[in-house]
């Protein structure tokens, strides 16, 4: 039966290219998906599966149930898109000024929708349920994870999978790792408030701009002389805004960052001393500081018994040595939130274009993926739900 799901999914093949290229062309920002989960819950209900719209805000859920008694198993995919200007070439270029796929979510759409497809033929041969969680607001920092949970998504789910394209590892490989795969994010902003005046008298003020690059330069010592140097840890001061003026002494100065961590305690850690230098810096400097500092998502640790199962069923697929054991990532992912709720893991599905100069990290203006990583990220799903209904009859 495994064999005729994946021959039905090649059969799909030009279909999920054609959805993930209409995606491609009509991106929506986090939160602002209206019209792309309107396309996925038209496209699931064709196929007569159950849907739930609306879920968490725009995130849509569609649920296969089996013809047999069983476990429930589900499988997630996000859909939001970046606020990028798209440069690349190609016929599915977006027609979203300012707005693109920059991260392959149209591809993780398209390729559950055809895993959805596939399934829905052979329903009353599974044992068990598939929940098909089509998520919105990935990229939103919030996070649509939380959203749609909250709102019942993982209600009555024993196990969840999930997978991102990855646009600079070789297609054909598959990769993931037990315990942690992805670093926990948080964020923070901060305005360091002065005295402005005149260029000419910069006695008489208290120079904003001075005190925040003292600030920033002091918080570049957190992880190389407060955190253990085998935990690792990132900050990064991303946007820095201040002054109008050449020969105005500014008296507001902002500036906004990342942290991002895999060990709690080093998590607290950075909050703490990125705080404590904040405030004694600028008291030092006569100025004051105000500070927003925002948990993001947590890291995304994969469960043990999971990841072996997984190693075990795409290894059969595609052969051990094209299973890898990636090195963790110190980006940031939602799924961290289901794996909180539910046991299951989490796999990087290798997506390179075959030509090296058009090959462009995640988030780039130029990104794109081999399409033909679909195919490989729909089977290695077709397989899990097979192999694990049928062994948890």
């Amino acid at each position: 039966m495994l064999s005729n799901l994946h021959q039905n999914l090649d059969e799909m093949y030009n279909q999920m290219v054609e959805w993930r290229r209409h995606f491609h062309q009509y991106p929506e920002l986090s939160f602002e998906e209206f019209e792309t989960s309107k396309k996925i819950a038209e496209i699931l209900s064709s196929y007569g599966i159950e849907v739930r719209k609306g879920v968490g805000g725009t995130g849509v859920v569609g649920i296969i149930r089996g013809g047999k008694p069983g476990k429930t198993i589900a499988l997630r995919a996000d859909f939001d898109a970046l606020p990028i200007q798209d440069e690349k070439d190609v016929p599915y270029k977006s027609k979203v000024p300012g707005v693109m796929h920059a991260c392959g979510h149209d591809g993780h759409t398209a390729t559950l929708l055809g895993v959805a497809k596939v399934l829905s033929e052979v329903r009353d041969e599974l044992a068990g349920n598939v929940v098909l969680i089509h998520q919105h607001a990935e990229e939103a920092g919030t996070g649509g994870a939380i959203l749609m949970i909250e709102d019942g998504c993982l209600e009555g789910v024993d196990v969840i999978f999930g997978t991102h394209l990855s646009s600079q590892t070789p297609l054909g490989l598959v990769g993931t790792r037990k315990g942690p795969l992805t670093a926990a994010v948080d964020g923070f902003e901060v305005t360091i408030y002065g005295k402005g005046g005149h260029g000419s008298a910069p006695h008489e003020t208290v120079d904003s701009i001075i005190v925040a690059t003292q600030v920033i330069n002091q918080l570049q010592l957190v992880v190389s002389r407060r955190v253990d140097p085998l935990k690792p840890a990132v900050l990064t001061v991303g946007s820095f805004h201040a002054g109008e003026a050449a020969n105005v002494i500014a008296d507001k100065a902002v500036f906004t960052g990342t942290v991002r961590t895999l060990n709690s305690d080093v998590r607290d850690l950075m909050e703490s001393e990125i705080k404590g230098i904040i405030e004694q810096v600028s008291s030092a400097h006569h100025a004051k500081a105000e500070i927003t500092y925002q948990r993001g998502y947590p890291s995304v640790v994969n469960h043990d018994k999971e990841t072996e199962f997984f190693r075990k069923v795409t290894s059969n697929d595609l052969g051990e040595e094209n299973v890898v054991e990636p090195e963790i990532l110190m980006g940031s992912e939602d799924f961290s939130y289901y794996l909180e709720h539910v046991p299951g893991m989490f796999f990087w599905t290798g997506a390179a274009l075959s030509d090296a100069n058009a090959v462009f990290p995640h988030h780039h203006p130029r990104f794109d993926f081999d399409e033909k990583a679909m195919l490989v990220a729909g089977k290695s799903f077709l397989s899990l739900v097979y192999q694990y209904l049928n062994e948890n009859q």
